[in-house]
This record gives C-alpha cells, structure tokens and sequence, in this order.
C-alpha cells in the first residue's frame, strides 16, 4: 500500500474513533476537535498526494500524440484540466496546476526506457509523507520551474529541499511569502534592472461614475513606501482616537452615546468633525468607519494638506524603514527589504530612499548584529522596536507588518518581573498578545553561537555605530503551545526565520 493511502487510512481512523466517543448533542470537546481537526488536515494532505498521483495519469493518457483516443477529449473535455475540473468541483485553473505537481512528483523514465527519479524528488517526498498539501506543492514547483532555466541543477536542488523543510506546518500564505524570499535570493542579481522595468509601467488614472470618483495607482514599492507608510500609520490614529474617546467616556461615567470633549486628538470620537475635514453624521455619532473609508479620508486630508499647507496630520509617528546589509550596501550588490512588503528592491534604490527624509536606514552586519539605525533622533524604545523588527519581521505569531505591533514582555514585567531590554522582547499584534498570554503560549528565543547582548545606547539619544544592539536577527523565536493545545508541547517557529530559506 503506498504511503499517502496509508497516511489516509490512519486518519480516517482517528476520525472513526473521535466521532464515536463523542456526545450525542453535537457539542464536540476541544481536544475532540484538535483532534479532528488535525486528522482532517492530514486527511486532506493524503489525498491531494493520491489526487495529484491520479492528475498526472489521466494528463498523461490524455497527451496530444493520441489524438481522438485521448481520455479527456473521449470523455468529453477537451484537457485533462477540464476533466478534473468537472469531477472534482474546482476550478480549471486549480485542476491545470494539480496536474503539474503531479507530472513534477511523478516517475519518469529516459529515452532508452530507464526508471528515473522524480522531476522534485524532494517536493513528492514530502507530498507523499503528508507534510505539505498540494496548493502549497504547486507554488514551490511552479517556483522551481522558473529558477532552474539557466541555473545550475545542484543550486536548484538545494534550494527545493530548503523550501520543503521550511514549508512543512505552513498555511498556503506563508508558503507564498517563503517562494518569495527564495526567489529574492536567488534573483537579486536582476532587481535593479527589474525595478526600471517597474517604474516606466506607473501609473495613476481617476474617473467620475454614479457621481464618486475613482483612482487607478500603479507604482513600484520603492515610491509607494511613503504612500502605504503614511496612510497605514492615519489609520493607526483613528483607531488609537476611537480607544481613546472610549476610556475617556468610561472615566467620566458618561453614556455610550454622549460627546468626548477635549479629547486632544482631531477628529476625535464625537468632536462632531470628521478627520477627513467633513462633519460627522449628526456630530453624536461614533467612529465607525472601515479601514478602507479611513484609507480614502487619509488620501483627501493629505491632498488638502499640500495645498492648504496645512500642519496637523495624525499618522501615528509613521516612518519608512529599510533595511540592508552592510556589506551589500558597500558593494553595490544584493538588495534590502522595506518594512511592511515582501518586494526587494535593489541596493540601488536603498541609497535613493535613505538619502530621503522620514526614511530610517537599518545596517546589518555579517553576523546579524544592528550596526545602525538611521539618522533620526529617537527614544530608547524606538529603537528596540526597530532592532526587535529586523529580528521578528513584524507580529512574530501571525506576520501582521511592525506598525501594527507593539513589543511585549517574554517574561511578563509585573508577573515575573521580567526586565524591559532587548533580550526579553518580541513584537506582537494586539490580538496575538492577548491569546498567547491568556492561553498559556511559552516563548523561546534560540540565539546562535556568538550572540552580541551589549546595550550601549547614549544617554542623548543619538545613534551610536557598534556591535550588538542586544538583539540577533538571526536568532529563532520558537511558540510553545499549552498540553490542551498540543499535549507534546511542540515548539512553532514565528519570527523571520519562517521565512528565511538562507538561515
């Protein structure tokens, strides 16, 4: 019996077993449902092993040399991605990249007839083990199919074998994001011409319809950092104005419903004027805005404020932030990341954004240490923040951007007195914070040998060039999930390294 169908076989009985003992009224215990869950999902992980195993046969039965004894087109489709399509319920598009992970995971045999390994021989390992599903096969196959033309196959080995690894517990998005940071890797040498490419493509087109106006913009992330920084951190406002108005009704023992006077903040709750410079329905009401409505008032303020000259904006401190190696900044070569976007962008374009204003450059050094933090003055949690960034990517548990974390305690500051410096942080969301305290999440900082854990910031706030900022990026930040949750108490991997195929 192949192993997927094996693998199938042993979750089925586990879920047999979990729906046998359970209760009558359909209310199902948490760890009946752990278990559910997790015998589903390696359910399903088996069966996208034996449905790609079937795909890659009925394409190969349906190949173009047979002409009208094709299966597909003898059962009435024209492809076999059609005829998948039609039996399995998805669409055309999921049943034609289905078939090309099966034909990469399947046997192949050479030109004399010889049996030879499969096309990704780690990928159809993986597969057929049940660590990875078949969406996040197809994006590391078709990946792959793209990196070998011209590259040297052992390269293209290496790096497979790096993405299966890293892949494996991995939600189809950050499976996504992971190719992502593969392909930086082995691309870096084209970004620069890359990014002319993207730049002559911009673009900004508006209309009028049904009496709105609508807005086309189109730009590479180099210019687009300051847009999405500036409107990104106006929304943190809002939200941070609503929280505010809302302890400020509860200190006063108000209602709900009635005005916060005062509050400090433009536009807040109940000031009856919009941020966006408009009255607010009746002036009584409270903030109830989308995110996306926020987004559109934060364009038109920021239009009305060049041409009116107008000074008080609320974006919530926002700050572009790029980070690259030093090393590659002195060379001219590689590339550095903008906070908030998964796109590189070339060393090039790093010197262009630096010498800007409102732009933070962070230099690394060879061994992962912080050698700099930019130009601008700051106080000393800014600049954890800043070196906790590099090291966590933003939330460390969900991946959420730095600007909508906050760096907490790993040994809880009232609780275990834990101290508030580098070493016992990490960025997480609000919401992240919250389960993880709440639900008794441990956290582990694994630091690599050669770690620097010296503070030495100057007490006038200047950026001072050194060695260790108390933080490694290289460092793994590792989530150990409650016995409810996980009765082997198996540790997660969060932060950047998720990510990092080259650590």
């Amino acid at each position: 019996m192949s192993a997927p169908l094996v693998n199938l076989h042993e979750a089925v009985s586990v879920l047999d077993a979990v729906w046998a003992d359970a209760d009558d009224d359909d209310r199902l215990a948490r760890a009946d449902l752990m278990a559910l869950n997790a015998a589903i999902g390696s359910a399903r992980r088996a069966l996208d092993a034996l449905q790609a195993r079937v795909a890659a046969g009925i394409a190969h039965e349906s190949r173009a040399e047979l002409g009208a004894e094709s299966l597909a087109k003898q059962a009435g489709f024209r492809t076999p991605a059609a005829l998948i399509a039609a039996t399995t319920g998805v669409s055309t598009g999921d049943a034609a990249r289905l078939v090309k992970v099966g034909e990469a995971v399947a046997p192949r045999v050479d030109l004399v007839g010889e049996r030879m390994p499969a096309k990704y021989p780690a990928v159809e390992a993986a597969l057929s083990a049940g660590e990875v599903g078949a969406a996040g096969a197809a994006v590391i196959v078709e990946f792959l199919d793209r990196a070998r033309i011209g590259r040297d196959r052992d390269v293209v080995a290496d790096v497979e074998a790096r993405l299966v690894e890293r892949a494996v517990g991995l939600s189809l998005d950050d499976v996504r994001r992971l190719v992502k940071r593969a392909e930086i890797l082995l691309e870096q040498d084209k970004l620069e011409a890359r990014e002319e490419e993207r730049r002559a493509s911009r673009s900004l087109t508006f209309f009028e319809r049904d009496g709105m106006l609508h807005l086309s913009l189109v730009t590479d992330v180099e210019s687009g950092a300051p847009i999405r920084t500036a409107i990104d951190g106006y929304v943190t406002a809002q939200f941070q104005a609503r929280q505010d108005a809302e302890a400020a009704r509860r200190a006063d023992g108000a209602d709900a419903g009635v005005d916060v006077v005062g509050s400090g903040r433009a536009g807040a709750v109940g000031s009856g004027v919009g941020l966006s410079g408009a009255p607010d329905a009746g002036g009584l009401d409270e903030d109830r805005r989308t995110v996306a409505m926020m987004r559109a008032d934060a364009l038109t303020l920021f239009c009305g404020h060049v041409i009116g000259c107008e000074t008080s904006v609320p974006v919530a401190g926002a700050t572009v932030i790029v980070r690259v190696n030093l090393d590659d900044l002195e060379s001219g070569t590689g590339y550095g990341i903008i906070d908030g976007t998964d796109q590189p962008i070339s060393v090039a374009a790093v010197r262009r954004m630096a010498a800007a204003g409102g732009v933070i450059p962070c230099v690394l050094g060879s061994d992962g240490e912080i050698l700099d933090l930019g130009r601008e003055r700051r106080l000393f949690t800014r600049a954890q923040k800043l070196a906790l960034t590099e090291r966590d990517g933003g939330c460390a548990r969900c991946g959420l951007p730095p600007h909508m974390t906050k760096v907490h305690h790993i040994n809880w500051w009232k609780r275990d007195t834990g101290p508030t410096d580098l070493s016992n942080g990490i960025l997480l969301c609000e919401s992240c914070h919250h389960r993880i305290h709440d639900n008794g999440w441990d956290i582990r900082i694994d630091n690599p040998p050669g770690n620097h854990t010296r503070t030495n910031q100057p007490a006038d706030g200047r950026t001072r060039r050194h060695r260790g900022t108390g933080v490694n990026v290289h460092a793994k930040v590792w989530f150990i999930p409650p016995t409810h949750i996980d009765p082997t108490r198996t540790p997660q991997l969060g932060g950047r390294a998720r990510y990092d195929i080259a650590a």
